[in-house]
């Protein structure tokens, strides 16, 4: 069982047998069992494989994606859905990414959900509620009320106060 907060490691890397070159512009559905590499544009559509996605730092991709793993580095926009998503240094990111793996570099440019799941849903136990769920409540201290000075007849806003205690004499002798 693999926990949700571990990190995978990265996949292998396999063989790339499609390649949209930096020059190209491509629109519509492509669907291979090999891995894809774009160097051009996307305009629209879906790209569909078993294998990796890798969108490179002069790509523009504008379509939904369905892969293994997608590693961006260029510009995409749209909705992903992997098992693995990496967004490396230089990338700017917007739509939707449903993956159970996330990994982003700094300097990545995101506006975009990020779904993170588990492989099943069936891999989530919730632990049951308490059976009789009791709240501690504990009452307050109880504190002193406070003692206001009476009021000063001659001027109310002064209190009362004691007249300070002053220290007895020294006693003094007479002669000298």
């Amino acid at each position: 069982m693999t926990s949700l907060f571990t990190r995978s490691p990265r996949p292998e890397p396999d063989v790339i047998e499609v390649l949209i070159g930096a020059r190209a512009k491509f629109g519509g559905q492509l669907q291979c069992d090999a891995s894809i590499r774009i160097d051009g544009a996307v305009e629209q559509g879906q790209i569909e494989t078993p294998a990796n996605v890798i969108i490179t730092e002069t790509a523009t991709v504008q379509c939904d994606i369905i892969a293994k793993v997608v590693s961006i580095r260029g510009k995409f926009k749209g909705i992903i859905q992997a098992d693995r998503v990496e967004l490396l240094d230089g990338s700017q990111v917007g739509g939707v990414l449903n993956v159970n793996s996330f990994y982003m570099d700094e300097n990545v440019m995101m506006r975009a959900a990020v779904n993170i799941r588990a492989d099943t849903v069936g891999d989530i136990k919730l632990p049951p509620p308490p059976v009789n769920p009791t709240i501690p409540v504990t009452p307050p201290p109880l504190q002193a009320p406070a003692v206001t000075p009476p009021a000063n007849p001659a001027n109310p806003a002064i209190p009362v106060t004691a007249p300070a205690a002053t220290p007895p004499a020294e006693p003094t002798s007479l002669s000298e």
